[in-house]
């Protein structure tokens, strides 16, 4: 059960976030609970929307954003975005098996994108203290200074989702993955 209470439909939520839930539900076909959740403060709301509609429009394709989602929220152990951006690489991005399981490992089986990967979750696993070395190697791989921008605010929005469900423990309404022990 959710530590923050969730409000239980659109129109439960406060006032002030209800217009941006049903924007989130039309897009998605509901809103699903972390939205809901940070419907709580209208204005984390509408800022979280907002910078995904942004990223959205960015250089970086659908299953770049997919992948480097499921790497970070793999690392950082969060099984409320493992379960959504599983959901959401298979259905919307259309990411095979094989694909999710190498994007869990932090990496991918497509050459260009493993990098774009690999450089995430360096940038979370070391907390944006990257080495110019890495910054060349996302380069040489193809990807501008722009998209260099975009992967790392992929990798800050992912982090402040993981982090809010799993201060919230918020429950997961995607069929449900959860992370990997340690080894």
């Amino acid at each position: 059960m959710s530590r923050i209470p969730t409000p239980a439909t659109i129109e439960a939520a406060p006032a002030a976030a209800q217009a941006v839930l049903l924007a989130v539900a039309q897009q998605l076909g509901s809103a699903p609970n972390m939205f809901r959740l940070l419907s709580n403060s209208p204005a984390a709301l509408e800022g979280f929307v907002a910078l995904s509609g942004s990223l959205n429009k960015g250089k970086l394709p659908a299953q770049t954003r997919e992948r480097i989602a499921l790497a970070v929220s793999e690392f950082n152990g969060c099984d409320y975005c493992l379960s959504a951006h599983t959901y959401l690489g298979r259905n919307f991005a259309k990411l095979d098996d094989a694909e999710i399981t190498a994007n869990r490992s932090g990496a991918s089986n497509d050459p260009k994108a493993d990098v774009a990967v690999r450089f995430a979750v360096a940038v979370a696993r070391e907390r944006g203290h990257i080495r110019a070395e890495q910054v060349q190697a996302v380069k040489a791989a193809g990807y501008d200074d722009g998209q260099i921008i975009e992967i790392v605010q992929h990798v800050a929005a992912t982090i402040f989702t993981n982090y809010i469900n799993e201060v919230a423990k918020t429950d997961i309404d995607f069929p449900v993955v959860n992370r990997r022990l340690a080894a």
